[in-house]
């Protein structure tokens, strides 16, 4: 694994502990935009701004799964616009992680614990553009029996919701 995988991938496991941890932090809902909302985690000069959305539709439908795609910004690491998802389960390694609006197809190339990162930061800009103009985009995942599901998130509200995330955090 490269150092910046590395890296990032530290970064992002103890992000989420920090969220498990938020008796001691304060977790502040900044908005609610249409179908995103933006929330701040703050505490122990740390600031963690993200901006949030849940599934409009999910694949298959007999499944209640808690699935929900992210963009952070967490200024002490120096970390802007990452976009991480967790479909609800653990993912299996065979299978790649795939976020797709109209013709625009991204590979997340770090899957752990649940979660899946982008670690490349041009590519985590290209989406972010993506998801601006787009009105949809939809997260192709595999459990680790192998079952796809397909998760489509809707995009109205991002760019105000990105924008409240970005601006809590500078």
């Amino acid at each position: 694994m490269s150092l910046i995988k590395n890296i990032i991938l530290n970064l992002s496991i103890l992000f989420f502990i920090n969220i498990s941890l938020a008796q001691s932090e304060e977790l502040k809902n900044i908005g609610k935009f249409k179908d995103w909302e933006t929330l701040v985690l703050s505490g122990d000069n740390n600031k963690v701004c993200f901006a949030q959305s849940k599934p409009v539709l999910q694949s298959p439908k007999k499944k209640d799964r808690e699935a929900r795609l992210f963009v952070s910004f967490r200024p002490l690491d120096k970390i802007v616009d990452e976009i991480s998802t967790t479909s609800g389960y653990e993912y299996n390694s065979q299978n790649s992680i795939i976020a797709k609006s109209g013709k625009s197809k991204y590979k997340f190339d770090l899957a752990q614990e649940g979660f899946a990162w982008i670690t490349d930061g041009k590519i985590e800009k290209k989406i972010i553009k993506t998801m601006k103009k787009a009105s949809r985009i939809m997260i192709t995942g595999y459990n680790q029996s192998g079952s796809q599901t397909i998760d489509h998130y809707s995009l109205m509200g991002f760019t105000k919701a990105y924008n409240a995330a970005k601006k809590s955090c500078t």
